[in-house]
């Protein structure tokens, strides 16, 4: 008996998932664009989003411009958000307060369209063209919105991205060091300190910038020979001053203390 009943009540979810699944293909292809409005909204609210964003895709271009234009273009957003397809998720929350600058989710939407970018931010060792999007529109969000309670959460974020960026840089500037291209190293790792001159790597960037300018100096033409071993010792002074309980200080003194006597030669 309670077989029979299981089975019959299998039945009955089977017939009613495909009464509903005709149904829905049904109203999407009907031409009562009203009936396609509330039916991807009901869906959107009960969060079946894969489903919801078929019935958003087809009308926004119809209601562009109007209250329901408004709300479906931030609908599709959510929806790719949720559904983590981040890139097109960005690009409909920019396009909301592009087109509704007024709207009432404008604010929402210019942090929304920056987090996502934020999201595809990769590893240090890709390219970070996401990284330099999000940067810009996180900045383009705190210009806006300069009292937003999401102004502090934007900061954190920028943060963070700066300091990828800085790996990266530090990354390619040891790089160039392995490959004995120490002009190329020299000015990587000069080009970091200005760019973030409160860097966690400036003990060993100095460190390198010292070892650098002495194997540069030792490859040199002779008459480029005395400015080069001149910064060695310059550089090695400011590793000095700065930690002088470096751990660097040996090596590095080793070659400062080579460049002062090919200098005294």
């Amino acid at each position: 008996m309670f077989k029979r009943a299981l089975f019959l009540l299998l039945i009955a979810g089977l017939l009613a998932v495909n009464f509903g699944c005709k149904s829905y293909s049904k109203t999407l292809k009907s031409a009562n664009n009203e009936l396609k409005y509330e039916t991807g909204v009901d869906l959107y609210e009960k969060g079946d989003f894969n489903k919801a964003i078929q019935f958003f895709d087809i009308l926004r271009a119809v209601y562009r411009g109007t209250e329901k234009g408004e709300k479906l273009t931030y609908y599709s957003a959510n929806c790719y958000f949720q559904l983590k397809d981040y890139n097109i998720a960005a690009y409909y929350y920019k396009q909301y307060f592009q087109m509704y600058p007024r709207g009432e989710k404008a604010e929402e939407a210019t942090f929304m369209s920056a987090y996502c970018n934020y999201l595809q931010s990769p590893r240090t060792s890709l390219d970070q063209t996401s990284t330099y999007m999000a940067l810009s529109e996180l900045q383009l969000f705190i210009d806006m919105y300069p009292k937003s309670p999401k102004v502090e959460e934007s900061n954190r974020l920028m943060d963070d991205l700066r300091a990828k960026l800085e790996t990266k840089s530090y990354n390619i500037s040891k790089l160039f060091y392995r490959m004995r291209d120490y002009q190329a190293a020299i000015t990587s790792f000069e080009n970091l300190l200005d760019d973030y001159p409160d860097t966690d790597y400036k003990e060993e960037v100095l460190f390198y910038i010292t070892m650098a300018y002495y194997e540069y100096a030792e490859k040199s033409i002779f008459s480029k020979k005395t400015e080069r071993y001149e910064k060695t010792i310059e550089s090695f002074n400011n590793l000095l001053y700065l930690y002088p309980e470096s751990k660097y200080l040996k090596s590095a003194g080793e070659a400062d203390d080579s460049a002062r006597d090919k200098l005294s030669n």
